[in-house]
């Protein structure tokens, strides 16, 4: 592994300089110093463009949730071979240079031990407030941690999860600190035991959008669950999420607001995103890719055909759009997007989930509705009524794609339900006259480690999951 704390171990020696991500977080500490009072660990939290970044490019290209330009997918190996899921690829001889996925996730968790093990003996504050920016940290690695084992590894199974292994675990921030390729269970215990020993002292109100409060401790821990397949634990904190925070954007109106130029053949002025710092769904915010800071990605035709007719939230985001020989539907949003972050609706639909497979279709589907009366516009609206399990769950599960598209979630999903294979997702497309698909048992849906990080592991071992 390349050495992925160098910036952490610089920041000690010469201090940090932040930006800022609006108003409220303006008052990060000015000039140079060495990190000694809990305002000074805390300060690190706010670094939103180094330690709240989630690079799920390669799973949104999978997915083909991003449009690939035929530009990018001439001129980028590893895009063509996710994109157009060319099975004989060899993603590891293509993986040889830094990948942000993997640099900047560990690069994050860095950051975060760094606070774990000075927090409580940091100067200038009480105990409770040094227990609450130790357990926002706590909280941030166990993100962290499960986005890049749902990335780089297989998903979890019980019957599996003690013999395959996951990704390296680093719990100091030491430069020499020793990693382990731990097991997927024993990284999924360490993700459920940092959530469990944040959860009594995180606030119920953020200090930042950044910093996670007790509503995103629950909803990670649903999050966490759901993909353990623990469907009882998952609702029970899907529950305890809710109560903290239950709103819902209202996607209709701010589609009618914008209606005229949404409308207007040929305008692609772009919006401002509501998906940002202050959005009422986020538990925590947290960026995207760097390539999507202010923007986010346009996406293919075949993708835009999944969305529900009158889906205003996908009216409000993409137009079609036509240059040369392409065609795919534009983004028509900027500013900043909560893709990295938490939000309720991902928690109304664990819980839509969770009813529907107790069997209880009535209640998921109230659910289910209760999110849909905010996106679909009222033309289209019908509420989905069935009394049939299958029927219901993968009309939560289009659901949930839709709605978090360009996020982890929909490609932890798909690989969950692969492993499971009563709901299997699968993809087919036809380019340039040649079917091209991505079956449920792809070896594709692992995305191996860098090269730069198998070959320079740092003071440990790394294994390739998969072989290509």
């Amino acid at each position: 592994m390349k050495n992925i704390y160098k910036k952490a171990a610089c920041l000690l020696a010469l201090g940090l300089t932040l930006a800022s991500c609006e108003n409220y977080l303006d008052d990060a500490p000015k000039g140079f110093k060495t990190p000694t009072t809990l305002a000074d660990y805390e300060a690190f939290l706010r670094d939103e463009y180094t330690n709240h970044r989630v690079d799920i490019t390669g799973a949104s290209q999978l997915l083909n949730d991003q449009y690939v330009t035929l530009a990018s997918l001439a001129s980028n190996r590893l895009f063509n071979a996710n994109y157009m899921w060319d099975e004989n690829a060899d993603r590891i001889a293509i993986k040889v240079s830094d990948e942000t996925a993997y640099y900047s996730g560990y690069a994050g968790i860095s950051t975060f031990n760094l606070i774990i093990e000075n927090a409580l003996t940091s100067t200038k504050a009480t105990e409770a407030e040094q227990r609450v920016v130790w357990a926002e940290a706590k909280v941030l690695r166990a993100m962290n941690y499960f986005n890049l084992v749902n990335f780089y590894a297989d998903t979890y199974v019980a019957s599996a999860a003690s013999t395959k292994l996951s990704v390296p675990l680093i719990t100091s921030a030491n430069i020499n600190a020793p990693s382990k390729q731990v097991t997927i269970q024993e990284l999924y215990d360490f993700i459920l035991n940092d959530v469990k020993e944040a959860l009594p002292y995180l606030p119920k109100v953020s200090q930042t959008a950044l910093h996670p409060n007790l509503g995103a401790g629950y909803a990670l821990y649903s999050r966490v669950y759901l993909q353990m397949n623990n469907y009882t634990e998952a609702l029970k904190y899907a529950d305890l999420a809710l109560a903290e925070n239950n709103k819902l954007y209202d996607w209709i109106a701010f589609y009618n607001a914008n209606k005229t130029l949404i409308e207007t053949p040929g305008n692609y002025t772009t919006f401002t995103s509501p998906m940002g710092y202050n959005y009422v769904e986020n538990y925590t915010y947290r960026h995207g890719a760097s390539s999507n800071l202010t923007t986010e990605n346009s996406i293919p035709v075949e993708r835009a055909q999944r969305f529900e007719a009158g889906d205003a939230r996908f009216l409000s985001r993409w137009k079609i759009y036509t240059v040369g020989a392409e065609t795919y539907y534009r983004r028509t949003l900027s500013g900043a997007f909560n893709f990295g972050g938490i939000t309720t609706v991902e928690v109304y639909l664990i819980k839509a989930e969770c009813l529907a497979r107790a069997n209880q279709i009535s209640g998921a589907l109230d659910v289910l509705n209760t999110v849909r009366k905010t996106r679909i516009l009222p033309a289209s609206y019908q509420d989905i009524s069935t009394t049939d399990k299958t029927t219901a769950l993968r009309a939560i599960l289009r659901t949930k794609n839709n709605e978090l598209t360009n996020t982890l979630i929909p490609f932890a999903d798909a690989r969950r339900l692969n492993a499971e294979g009563v709901y299997p997702v699968s993809y087919s497309k036809v380019a340039n006259g040649t079917t091209h698909t991505l079956s449920s048992n792809s070896h594709l849906w692992i995305m191996p480690f860098p090269q730069g990080a198998v070959k320079n592991p740092g003071n440990g071992t790394i294994t390739q999951n998969v072989d290509k």
